[in-house]
Protein backbone atom coordinates (compact mmCIF):
# COMPACT_ATOMS: atom_id res chain seq x y z
CA UNK A 1 0.00 0.00 0.00
CA UNK A 2 1.36 3.39 -1.00
CA UNK A 3 1.44 5.93 1.82
CA UNK A 4 0.36 9.28 0.38
CA UNK A 5 0.83 12.59 2.13
CA UNK A 6 -0.56 16.00 1.25
CA UNK A 7 1.31 19.22 1.96
CA UNK A 8 -1.17 22.05 1.33
CA UNK A 9 -0.53 25.76 0.96
CA UNK A 10 -0.95 28.75 -1.28
CA UNK A 11 2.81 28.96 -1.96
CA UNK A 12 2.61 32.64 -2.93
CA UNK A 13 5.58 32.52 -3.14
CA UNK A 14 7.17 29.20 -2.30
CA UNK A 15 9.88 29.94 0.26
CA UNK A 16 12.97 28.18 1.53
CA UNK A 17 10.88 27.23 4.56
CA UNK A 18 8.35 25.47 2.31
CA UNK A 19 11.18 23.72 0.50
CA UNK A 20 12.57 22.45 3.81
CA UNK A 21 9.20 20.96 4.79
CA UNK A 22 8.79 19.43 1.31
CA UNK A 23 12.21 17.76 1.44
CA UNK A 24 11.62 16.39 4.91
CA UNK A 25 7.97 15.48 4.32
CA UNK A 26 8.85 13.55 1.16
CA UNK A 27 10.96 11.21 3.31
CA UNK A 28 7.95 10.30 5.45
CA UNK A 29 5.63 9.11 2.67
CA UNK A 30 5.83 7.12 -0.56
CA UNK A 31 4.18 9.96 -2.49
CA UNK A 32 3.95 13.60 -1.50
CA UNK A 33 1.19 15.62 -3.14
CA UNK A 34 1.79 19.34 -2.85
CA UNK A 35 -1.67 20.88 -2.91
CA UNK A 36 -1.55 24.43 -4.25
CA UNK A 37 -4.67 26.11 -2.91
CA UNK A 38 -6.71 28.91 -4.33
CA UNK A 39 -7.19 31.46 -1.60
CA UNK A 40 -8.48 34.79 -2.92
CA UNK A 41 -8.65 36.19 0.63
CA UNK A 42 -4.84 36.23 0.70
CA UNK A 43 -4.63 38.51 -2.40
CA UNK A 44 -2.14 36.32 -4.26
CA UNK A 45 0.71 37.96 -6.13
CA UNK A 46 0.74 35.08 -8.63
CA UNK A 47 -2.08 33.23 -10.35
CA UNK A 48 -2.85 29.64 -9.44
CA UNK A 49 -1.27 28.40 -12.68
CA UNK A 50 1.87 30.46 -12.03
CA UNK A 51 2.16 29.12 -8.49
CA UNK A 52 1.70 25.52 -9.64
CA UNK A 53 4.38 25.97 -12.33
CA UNK A 54 6.76 27.60 -9.85
CA UNK A 55 6.33 24.83 -7.27
CA UNK A 56 6.81 22.17 -9.97
CA UNK A 57 10.03 23.86 -11.08
CA UNK A 58 11.35 24.29 -7.54
CA UNK A 59 10.72 20.67 -6.45
CA UNK A 60 11.94 19.06 -9.69
CA UNK A 61 15.37 18.20 -8.28
CA UNK A 62 14.29 16.83 -4.91
CA UNK A 63 13.66 13.27 -6.00
CA UNK A 64 11.03 10.83 -4.88
CA UNK A 65 7.42 10.75 -5.95
CA UNK A 66 6.36 14.38 -5.59
CA UNK A 67 3.33 15.72 -7.44
CA UNK A 68 1.97 19.25 -7.57
CA UNK A 69 -1.81 19.54 -7.80
CA UNK A 70 -4.00 22.65 -7.64
CA UNK A 71 -7.12 22.52 -5.50
CA UNK A 72 -10.14 24.63 -4.64
CA UNK A 73 -12.00 22.65 -2.00
CA UNK A 74 -11.90 21.69 1.64
CA UNK A 75 -8.51 20.24 2.48
CA UNK A 76 -10.07 17.00 3.67
CA UNK A 77 -11.97 16.60 0.40
CA UNK A 78 -8.71 17.14 -1.47
CA UNK A 79 -6.85 14.67 0.77
CA UNK A 80 -9.55 12.06 0.20
CA UNK A 81 -9.44 12.63 -3.57
CA UNK A 82 -5.67 12.06 -3.46
CA UNK A 83 -6.09 8.89 -1.33
CA UNK A 84 -3.91 10.53 1.32
CA UNK A 85 -3.56 9.15 4.82
CA UNK A 86 -1.39 12.02 6.09
CA UNK A 87 -1.49 15.81 5.97
CA UNK A 88 1.88 17.44 6.52
CA UNK A 89 2.04 20.88 8.08
CA UNK A 90 5.02 23.02 9.01
CA UNK A 91 5.22 24.90 12.30
CA UNK A 92 7.29 28.02 12.85
CA UNK A 93 6.11 29.37 16.19
CA UNK A 94 3.62 28.93 19.01
CA UNK A 95 1.05 31.01 17.12
CA UNK A 96 1.28 28.53 14.22
CA UNK A 97 0.73 25.65 16.62
CA UNK A 98 -2.47 27.11 18.06
CA UNK A 99 -3.98 27.62 14.60
CA UNK A 100 -2.76 24.28 13.22
CA UNK A 101 -3.91 22.39 16.32
CA UNK A 102 -7.41 23.76 15.86
CA UNK A 103 -7.38 22.92 12.13
CA UNK A 104 -6.12 19.39 12.82
CA UNK A 105 -8.98 18.87 15.27
CA UNK A 106 -11.56 20.10 12.79
CA UNK A 107 -10.04 17.98 10.02
CA UNK A 108 -10.15 14.92 12.28
CA UNK A 109 -13.86 15.54 12.81
CA UNK A 110 -14.33 15.61 9.03
CA UNK A 111 -12.24 12.49 8.34
CA UNK A 112 -10.58 10.59 11.17
CA UNK A 113 -8.72 8.29 8.75
CA UNK A 114 -6.33 11.11 7.81
CA UNK A 115 -3.65 12.04 10.35
CA UNK A 116 -1.98 15.43 10.59
CA UNK A 117 1.80 15.41 11.06
CA UNK A 118 3.57 18.57 12.19
CA UNK A 119 7.16 19.27 11.20
CA UNK A 120 9.04 21.98 13.03
CA UNK A 121 10.63 24.50 10.71
CA UNK A 122 14.40 24.56 10.60
CA UNK A 123 15.56 27.13 13.17
CA UNK A 124 17.23 29.26 10.49
CA UNK A 125 14.00 29.32 8.44
CA UNK A 126 11.45 29.90 11.23
CA UNK A 127 10.85 33.60 10.62
CA UNK A 128 10.07 33.14 6.92
CA UNK A 129 6.44 33.71 5.93
CA UNK A 130 5.21 34.20 2.36
CA UNK A 131 3.17 37.23 3.33
CA UNK A 132 6.25 38.91 4.82
CA UNK A 133 8.38 38.01 1.79
CA UNK A 134 5.77 39.67 -0.44
CA UNK A 135 5.71 42.75 1.75
CA UNK A 136 9.49 43.06 1.72
CA UNK A 137 9.55 42.65 -2.07
CA UNK A 138 6.79 45.23 -2.58
CA UNK A 139 8.82 47.78 -0.61
CA UNK A 140 12.01 47.07 -2.52
CA UNK A 141 13.76 44.99 0.13
CA UNK A 142 16.11 42.10 -0.60
CA UNK A 143 14.37 38.72 -0.40
CA UNK A 144 17.23 36.49 -1.50
CA UNK A 145 17.62 35.01 2.00
CA UNK A 146 14.05 33.71 1.94
CA UNK A 147 13.50 32.26 -1.55
CA UNK A 148 15.54 30.64 -4.30
CA UNK A 149 17.23 32.91 -6.88
CA UNK A 150 14.65 31.93 -9.50
CA UNK A 151 11.72 32.81 -7.24
CA UNK A 152 13.47 36.04 -6.26
CA UNK A 153 13.78 37.05 -9.91
CA UNK A 154 10.16 36.10 -10.54
CA UNK A 155 9.01 38.25 -7.63
CA UNK A 156 11.15 41.23 -8.59
CA UNK A 157 9.68 41.07 -12.10
CA UNK A 158 6.12 40.89 -10.73
CA UNK A 159 6.70 43.85 -8.43
CA UNK A 160 8.07 45.81 -11.39
CA UNK A 161 4.94 44.94 -13.42
CA UNK A 162 2.67 46.12 -10.62
CA UNK A 163 4.54 49.25 -9.61
CA UNK A 164 6.49 50.21 -12.71
CA UNK A 165 9.61 50.24 -10.50
CA UNK A 166 12.32 47.96 -12.01
CA UNK A 167 14.38 47.59 -8.78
Amino acid sequence: MTRIGVYPGTFDPITLGHMDIIRRGAKLVDRLVIGVATNPSKSPMFTLDERVATVEREVAGIGGDIRVVPFDSLLMHFATAQNASVIIRGLRAVADFEYEYQMAGMNQQLNNRVETVFLMADVALQPIASRLVKEIALFGGEIGKFVTPTVRDQMVARVAERTGDPR
